[in-house]
């Protein structure tokens, strides 16, 4: 624990940090509140947070926000910070939280006012994620399942997901690598049984190598629970090794979720004493020294239109050139059988096919992830669309729908939570449970309805392209119709220059 006072002419704030799973800072809070007798209590707290801490019912999560490309995983950065410090609560036998709590009672005991200092959550996680690079993202994403699960299990289960993954592209355009085609076996039974064995091949593989890499990551002997003075973390050296490595981990990161929210609280803070007030200022230990900073000198303090609003991500990241790539060779694909003047029949069946395909992998994958009937068959009806403009991914469409069986609210986060803290029930039974909480029901259907689309695309090229070529010479006579249709469309650009 520790304080600090700030004073001039016009009113003082006494800064206090807290550890916020900490009962000796539930003590300290309420015997500083009450031997100052502020005016104002200041809490490190939102309108949001404010509310469920106080037990009232959550606020409910925009759809739109829910289902826009990287709030989905903004909302899952949010659960693991949220889960992090639930665990600590639960290690040390105190709610998340309760130092702010007390703050707020205390306040009301003794008629001080209550101050919400502290920039809205979702700003901060939505500023806070788009500093992040790629590497930090999948990093931070990827220590949520080792909370629960073993490094096997966790890197066994990425592993497989991602030889899968592999295998399709490979298929595709290498394969068959592992199986022979013979004439007395289809060539389709050939490339399914062929992409099996890839994907499980490569699966362990790679399952391997996660496993080790996840094992080697873990401290080989940790501290003992017991060992451990929660009240180190208030210990101002501490703290301070602890921000250096989050620095450490990710310098844009840190600037979003602390540097960012010193400058943002000390602009409410300096606000208040301006008017005169006295002050008790209630925050975490490591915003309090740079909090006091700005408070010793507040025309260092960055605008606060520099502190709000969201924070634009890069326009053109890899994902999105991959997906305007993938758009742009479909176009092409169909355009140039067309110049070459292939039937009118060919080209209906390649389209219907592609509708198809995507239509059932997008449908029961979206099932597989919970959603009712309704929206898997609208995620599924949607999902060649997403070869045309890759903006209108079909997992948003299913979303929507099922938003009309779904109440989504920042609640959901805090079951989340008790559902993970659950060592003893096998992961079958968490899995289940996890899918009754409409908030992760939701981003799963999102997730896999759009997964189905792109494993889809790629079992299309690698299965259903070479039968339905095979009336045309197959696979190569398909590259010969793209030749002379390129040659075609040539002549004709030609024709029309001249």
């Amino acid at each position: 624990m520790s304080d600090s006072t700030a004073t001039t002419d016009e009113g003082s704030v006494h800064v206090v940090g807290t550890a916020h799973v900490s009962h000796e800072s539930v003590d300290e809070v309420e015997r500083t509140i009450a031997e100052e007798r502020p005016d104002v209590v200041a809490v490190e707290l939102d309108q949001g947070r404010f509310r469920q801490l106080k037990g009232e019912q959550p606020d409910d999560l925009s759809a739109g926000d829910l289902l826009r490309g990287n709030t989905v995983f903004q909302f899952l950065a949010y659960w693991m910070l949220s889960y992090v410090q639930t665990r600590l609560g639960d290690e040390f036998d105190i709610n998340p939280g309760a130092d702010m709590l007390a703050a707020v009672e205390t306040a009301e005991e003794h008629s001080s006012d209550v101050a919400l200092v502290d920039r809205d959550i979702q700003m901060t996680i939505q500023r806070f994620w788009a500093r992040m690079t790629a590497g930090e993202k999948l990093s931070m994403l990827l220590s949520l399942p080792l909370g629960f699960a073993s490094p096997l299990a966790v890197g066994m289960g990425i592993g497989i997901a991602l030889g899968t993954f592999l295998a399709i592209p490979i298929e595709a355009f290498v394969g068959p690598l592992v199986l022979p085609a013979t004439a007395a076996v289809p060539g389709l039974v050939v490339a399914v049984a062929d992409f099996l064995a890839v994907a499980i091949l490569s699966g362990l593989v790679l399952g391997t190598i996660l496993t080790a890499a996840f094992v080697w990551s873990i401290p080989e002997e940790e501290e003992e629970t017991e060992e451990f003075d929660i009240e180190d973390m208030t210990d101002t050296d501490v703290v301070s090794t602890m921000l250096e490595e989050f620095r450490a981990f990710s310098p844009g990161g840190a600037e979003a979720l602390i540097d960012e929210r010193d400058a943002f609280i000390a602009h409410r803070l300096v606000a208040l004493r301006e008017q005169g007030h006295r002050v008790v200022a209630v925050v975490g230990a490591g915003h309090r020294e740079g909090i006091e900073r700005y408070l010793r000198e507040p025309g260092a303090l960055p605008p606060m239109d520099s502190l709000v609003g969201h924070e634009s991500g890069r326009r053109f990241s890899p994902y999105k050139l991959v997906g305007y790539l993938f758009t742009l060779g479909f176009l092409v694909f169909f355009v140039l059988l067309a110049m070459a003047g292939a039937r009118n029949g060919f080209l209906l069946k390649l389209f219907g096919a592609w509708f198809l395909v995507n239509g059932v992998f997008a449908t029961v994958l979206a099932r597989l992830g919970g959603a009712h009937w309704a929206s898997a068959l609208v995620g599924g009806a949607v999902a060649w669309l997403t070869s045309v403009n890759p903006l209108l991914a079909p997992g948003w469409f299913a979303g929507y729908v099922e938003l009309r069986y779904l109440d989504v609210n920042v609640g959901d986060i805090n079951t989340l939570n008790e559902i993970l803290s659950d060592e003893e029930s096998p992961l079958g039974e968490l899995w289940e449970r996890l899918r009754e909480v409409a908030l992760f029901r939701l981003i799963a259907i999102v997730a896999l309805t759009n997964v189905g689309s792109i494993v889809a695309s790629f079992l299309f090229a690698a299965i259903v392209l070479p039968i339905l070529a095979a009336g045309v010479g197959g696979v190569d006579g398909v590259v010969d119709l793209m030749i002379q249709g390129a040659e075609n469309s040539a002549d004709l650009i030609w024709g029309a220059l001249t």
